[in-house]
């Protein structure tokens, strides 16, 4: 899959949340690999803040991501409605401390990102694929994030309030595509026992009835009613049962944790990629959220590239008698066995060594172990799968090695090893020659790379 930005500019205006600022929110179409970027420009030089993990600096109702002293806040929303669209790349342009809350919830970002459409970029997507559970607790408030490998992405979520209006609560997105119809539109909300504290340590001050799910659920005097209402600048009121006071209905029975559910894929953006796994998350907030997207992203950076996907139940793309049909070598040189994954631009092809190899009673005959060289020749018999696989008779031609670069060689191969040769090619093929770049893992480590070019010669 091709990364993906935005076909043209969108802007979007409103007050803060916070700030009670009129802001104005620009996103724009940004280049490959470029990320998520916000851009301060009602500031002298137009500092941009990347949008990942480890800038944000404060996590109390709300997202705050700083840099060098400059902040952008509230950006959950408009993170969950660019991951949920499958968006990689987009500069957000900001003229305030804050993104503005706009209804509460995400469905406009949403409904600007149709209204502009995306386009495809020329980089591929890079998914991180979750292959073992990763779990992050709160001691303190016993909340609990954990990552599920699974083929796609999805989302559990689990809430539970000391409330008599809003007590637990569970919310499921099985299908990320589905954001729009069962998640974007769920607001933000807030406790009235609450507000008087927010107002008090400067938040709040953009938030009313049309932007939050107000929800009364600790009887408070009429003289303590009228005193919020004055704060926060709407009419008084009179409540006489606990309940949700807004006007307007909930749009779901279970909308906020519909919207806890939005939170949890905001702040997952801050990761810096496509993930590939189911999260369930019991009593989330921001900052559980934050220390959990810190603690998957440490394990992204420090991926420099996944091993492929095997099951060694599943049936192959090309078994043996395919390759032979593909590539001349016959044994004792044909060095790849089966091929689980193949396109255009990469191919995925499997090595069993067994200790019957007739390398190794000479290497070592104490100490067995695959010649670097022949990790290299399979990488390159995978890549000749890979070239030759589109052309008509591809038994009428060859691949030979033209040169061979940035060879490292990390782990030793022994018997007993699965190899997994994972190539791709670097440039489109010109003239006969392919540029390849190969990776050899055994389980998840890399053991092997190399980057060479190979000519496509037709037999004579």
């Amino acid at each position: 899959m091709k990364q993906l930005t935005l076909n043209a500019p969108f802007t979007l205006c409103g007050k803060g949340l916070h700030s009670g600022m009129e802001i104005t929110a620009t996103f724009n179409p940004a280049p490959d690999n470029r990320g998520y970027r916000f851009k301060r420009v009602d500031l002298e030089g137009q500092p941009e803040i990347e949008a990942v993990a480890e800038n944000v600096v404060e996590t109390t109702r709300g997202t705050v991501l700083g840099k060098n002293g400059v902040k952008v806040s509230t950006v959950e929303h408009a993170m969950a409605a660019l991951f949920a669209a499958g968006i990689d790349n987009c500069l957000i342009e900001v003229n305030g401390p804050e993104l503005p809350i706009l209804d509460g919830s995400a469905i406009k970002y949403v409904e600007k990102i149709e209204e502009v459409g995306i386009v495809e970029q020329n980089a591929e997507k890079d998914f991180y694929i979750i292959k073992e559970k990763m779990r992050f607790k709160d001691e303190a408030t016993g909340s609990v994030l954990t990552i599920y490998p699974d083929d796609h992405f999805s989302v559990e979520v689990m809430v539970e309030y000391n409330s008599k209006v809003l007590p637990n609560q569970f919310a499921v997105l099985d299908d990320i595509t589905e954001f729009k119809q069962e998640v974007a539109s769920a607001r933000t909300f807030v406790f009235v026992r609450e507000i008087e504290a927010l107002l008090q340590h400067g938040l709040i001050k953009g938030g009313d009835l049309d932007n939050a799910i107000v929800i009364y659920d600790d009887p408070v005097s009429q003289e303590n009613i009228d005193r919020i209402c004055d704060l926060v600048g709407v009419g008084h009121m009179n409540i006489s049962q606990l309940g949700y006071i807004n006007p307007k209905p909930l749009k779901w029975d279970n909308e906020p944790a519909r919207h806890k559910l939005m939170d949890v894929i905001g702040d997952l953006a801050l990761i810096g990629r496509p993930i590939q796994g189911r999260v369930v998350a019991i009593r989330p907030g921001h900052t559980i959220n934050n220390k959990f997207t810190r603690m998957v992203r440490k394990e992204v950076r420090h991926t420099e590239i996944q091993s492929p996907y095997y099951n060694p139940n599943e049936e192959p793309i090309i078994d043996v008698n395919g390759i032979r049909k593909l590539l001349p070598h016959r044994y004792p040189f044909l060095l790849i066995d089966k091929v689980i994954e193949i396109d255009k631009k990469h191919c995925v092809a499997v090595k069993n060594v067994t200790v019957n190899e007739p390398f190794f009673p000479g290497h070592f005959p104490q100490e067995p172990v695959m010649p670097g060289v022949l990790q290299v020749e399979a990488m390159a018999q995978a890549a000749g799968v890979l070239v030759l696989n589109y052309l008509e008779d591809p038994e009428k031609y060859s691949t030979y090695f033209l040169k061979i670069d940035n060879v490292k060689f990390r782990q030793k191969v022994v018997p007993g090893s699965t190899l997994l040769l994972n190539v791709s090619l670097m440039t489109e093929i010109r003239r006969g020659c392919a540029v390849v770049k190969g990776y050899a893992f055994v389980g998840e480590k890399i053991v092997c790379e190399a980057e060479f070019m190979a000519q496509i010669i037709k037999n004579k």
